[in-house]
């Protein structure tokens, strides 16, 4: 005879995710339907004779938690690192746009103001608000594009517009900045402190770009799951 068992999900963000949730349920043996909504983070499946802990134990092992509790934590997880280096990427692709743009735009049109500690510390006699401002123009453009970005993968995979909107932006802004920050400070490193874009930096800072936040990444979609792509 068929049973109904409610599981309480937690790290649930978007229809992505639930997919996700349900498709790892409806794995388990004995699972007949699995019904799952991230806005109420719940999962509500039939199935005949299947152990609560089986349940809990499937969506425990793809990153999110159930009742409060989630699987252990650990680095070793191969698909994780995969997954989640994919989730960089894109995020890389989105913050490129906006701040080499950026920096390119700067290299064009001569702006090439030096940036220093004395500049863009408040408490420095040579505190600079124009300097500040131009320093971060293109993390402020790059984290912009990338919400673009994902607004539009989002919307491919047949999330609304809006739904789609306040999903990108509830992604992981401290990831983007780790990535945004570590590449403008290459640059400069290459430029010796000018604002611009040094061509020989463009690879450095890719890279730097992608590995600063990958750890983090891997982090936040191992123990809550939290990834949209």
């Amino acid at each position: 005879m068929a049973e109904t068992i409610q599981l309480n999900v937690g790290g649930m963000t978007c229809d992505g995710c639930a997919g996700r949730v349900r498709d790892a349920i409806e794995g388990v043996s004995g699972v007949e339907s699995a019904v799952v909504s991230h806005e109420q983070g719940t999962a509500v499946v039939i199935h005949s004779g299947i152990s609560r802990d089986l349940l809990t134990g499937a969506v425990r092992a793809i990153g999110y938690t159930v009742d409060g509790q989630g699987d252990d934590f650990h680095w070793g997880d191969g698909s994780v690192w995969k997954q989640s280096a994919n989730n960089t990427k894109w995020c890389l692709i989105g913050c490129s746009i906006g701040e080499f743009g950026t920096l390119a735009a700067y290299q064009y049109y001569g702006i090439h103001h030096h940036v220093s500690w004395d500049l863009i510390n408040p408490y420095s006699s040579s505190f600079d608000l124009y300097i500040i401002f131009l320093f971060l123009l293109p993390l402020i453009n790059g984290l912009a594009t990338s919400v673009m970005l994902e607004t539009t993968i989002l919307m491919r995979g047949q999330m609304d517009f809006r739904n789609a909107l306040s999903t990108a932006f509830g992604m992981s802004f401290i990831s983007m900045l780790m990535m945004e920050i570590a590449m403008e400070i290459t640059d400069l490193i290459y430029t010796g402190g000018q604002l611009g874009l040094d061509p020989m930096a463009v690879i450095p800072m890719l890279f730097v770009g992608f590995i600063t936040p990958w750890p983090y990444n891997y982090w936040r979609l191992k123990k809550y799951g939290m990834a949209c792509h």
